[in-house]
């Protein structure tokens, strides 16, 4: 089972709230109106073994070669979030001990596996960071089982919206009429999106 960390430390206010995307994971989630609140903390510069084993592991889950260790590659902390950054960007991020690419890292690297289509009707909700509906998803990925984390993508340009965790097997979201076929962790403008 993948768990998912807070975005912000922060208490909860009326603009805040906890949501539960499966049993026994609460995410707690809070406007913040000072980005000092969430910062990059404890970056570390990663050697070159790191790099080949992290870049096997990463190019395995996502379906294509990505980054090597001639790049200069770190991990940080963000919030409870643990990310690897490249050139300062986040490229990829953990669900426990799962790499999975950001947007950002999506956008650099032409990945294969692990994706959602959704129909063009549900790009507007998804910019909003909404969780994807099953009838909404035109196709996936057979590998997708729940529990995994996913990359959403439309059916025109085939580019990343959403990273997100899947409640229903690559067969059933293709299928169903109703329900929530993936729990939203990232999308574009969000506050991974926004480090610099």
């Amino acid at each position: 089972l993948f768990s998912y960390s807070v975005f912000c430390e922060a208490k909860i206010s009326e603009n805040g709230g906890a949501r539960r995307p499966f049993p026994g994971v609460w995410i707690w989630f809070e406007k913040c109106d000072n980005m000092a609140d969430l910062r990059l903390r404890r970056r570390h510069r990663l050697r070159k073994k790191e790099i080949d084993s992290l870049a096997s592991e990463f190019n395995e889950i996502i379906g294509c070669d990505t980054f090597n260790s001639n790049e200069m590659l770190e991990t940080a902390e963000f919030g409870e979030l643990k990310l690897v950054l490249l050139k300062g960007k986040p490229i990829a991020m953990y669900f426990d001990d799962i790499p999975f690419p950001t947007i950002y890292g999506l956008l650099q690297y032409q990945a294969t596996k692990c994706f959602v289509t959704v129909d063009m009707g549900a790009v507007k909700f998804l910019a909003n960071g909404a969780d994807v509906m099953a009838p909404g998803v035109v196709d996936a990925d057979q590998e997708v089982k729940k529990g995994m984390p996913v990359w959403i993508r439309d059916e025109k340009n085939k580019r990343a919206l959403v990273i997100g965790v899947a409640l229903m097997d690559a067969s059933e979201m293709i299928s169903a009429s109703k329900g929530k076929a993936v729990k939203t962790h990232h999308y574009v403008g969000d506050k991974i999106w926004d480090i610099e």
